[in-house]
């Protein structure tokens, strides 16, 4: 047996749900979206940083561009088809991120 679990996709509903209690993010083309603006592009560049090593530990990777000073991120679970658990949580740990 291996040590990956299926990651399930959750319904819609259940993203509604827990997406109204995930401050500042949406949803755009069925995955988790969130814009951020920084003073300059190296400070954008660190906050990528900082969320690569997020992702590279959870081993869950965002889709993402930076133009200057800005940064948008897209989350979900390409393998679950969808928006899943991991999805939420890598949400919420780029959002304690932003608040350093």
């Amino acid at each position: 047996m291996g040590y990956l679990m299926k990651i399930e996709k959750m319904s819609d509903a259940v993203v509604t749900e827990q997406l109204s209690e995930l401050n500042h993010w949406s949803l755009s083309n069925s995955k988790l979206h969130r814009q951020f603006e920084f003073a300059d592009f190296v400070e954008a560049f660190g906050f990528m940083t900082r969320v690569a090593l997020l992702a590279e530990t959870a081993n869950h990777h965002p889709e993402w561009s930076n133009v200057y000073n800005r940064v948008e991120i897209d989350l979900t679970t390409h393998d679950a088809g969808g928006i899943t658990e991991r999805d939420f949580k890598l949400a919420q740990r780029i959002n304690q991120l932003q608040q350093k």
